[in-house]
């Protein structure tokens, strides 16, 4: 939308946890915050925008607020198609003939900041071991697991050092692997950092692998080589986004771990248990292989 009109002014309107992410956008008026906890969201975002006519609005929600402000444009994103990522419908919406990879801007102070907090001096892993549901968390033990053998002297990633990434109140759930990384190597980042510093900190790892969520997608727009793990949820629709990226599921499909007897997604009981270490590794290992034949020579 940048591209295609220079000189416009840009206003997102966001839910709390995604807005920040459009604080260093270029050109940016405003982030209008939807807070669904506070009741009518879409009556004030009507309100602040109602007064003004908007060259393009582009709405990934299907919202009634695009229809009742005055615009030249309005992009709206359709039902979800089987088997189309996200990035690919959002792009057709805006009618983009080739999918627009996700970016990520930065301020100078985010990136010193990570400078900092992960200084030079060898490879990084980068664990995310936390979602938004229990459901789609690795088991923490498999985590740790996967992190000895990736950092081993004889492992694609030696003597790396390893750090732990958890988003806002997902500190907790993080602990059993931040307790079983050696002092040495450890660098504690779970829960601690606004997410413009925590992409910036995931953009200077070596390797990303964490489960579904806003993390693993930071860690595939910054390019880092990103491996998503799945279990109750659709790679196809959510996977990570890049040619330097991949997912690997649990030996059960979506449709059979929703089939399960007693599923019920408003349990935390993690459904990733299908997926071993060795079929994580495997594929940690291919995608390394990849993005080192694909670097520059």
């Amino acid at each position: 939308m940048l591209a295609r009109w220079p000189a416009a002014r840009l206003t997102v309107a966001a839910g709390p946890a995604a807005a920040p992410l459009y604080a260093e956008v270029p050109r940016l008026d405003e982030v209008v915050v939807l807070d669904k906890r506070a009741g009518g969201h879409w009556r004030r975002l009507w309100l602040k925008t109602v007064g003004r006519y908007w060259t393009a609005i582009a709405d990934t929600r299907r919202s009634a607020v695009t229809w009742l402000v005055p615009a030249g444009r309005r992009y709206v994103m359709g039902n979800q198609r089987a088997g189309m990522h996200k990035v690919v419908q959002a792009s057709a919406m805006v009618g983009a003939k080739q999918p627009l990879a996700p970016r990520v801007w930065l301020g100078a102070r985010h990136s010193q900041a990570a400078h900092g907090l992960i200084p030079g001096g060898g490879p990084v892993l980068a664990l995310a071991p936390t979602a938004n549901w229990g459901g789609k968390q690795w088991p923490a033990d498999r985590f740790v697991a996967l992190a000895e053998r990736l950092c081993a002297r004889n492992g694609p990633l030696a003597d790396a050092r390893v750090a732990v990434f958890a988003g806002p109140g997902e500190r907790q759930a993080a602990e059993p692997v931040l307790r079983a990384v050696p002092a040495a190597r450890r660098i504690d980042l779970a829960g601690t950092l606004d997410v413009l510093t925590a992409a910036a900190c995931l953009g200077r790892a070596d390797l990303f692998v964490g489960n579904d969520s806003g993390l693993m997608h930071l860690a595939a727009a910054m390019g880092v080589p990103t491996l998503g793990l799945f279990g109750p949820s659709r790679e196809e629709h959510y996977g990570p986004w890049g040619a330097r990226t991949r997912a690997v599921r649990t030996d059960l499909s979506y449709d059979a771990i929703l089939a399960k007897p007693g599923y019920d997604y408003r349990r935390h009981d993690t459904h990733m248990e299908t997926l071993s270490v060795d079929k994580a590794m495997a594929a940690a290992r291919d995608l390394l292989a990849q993005c080192a034949e694909c670097a520059p020579a």
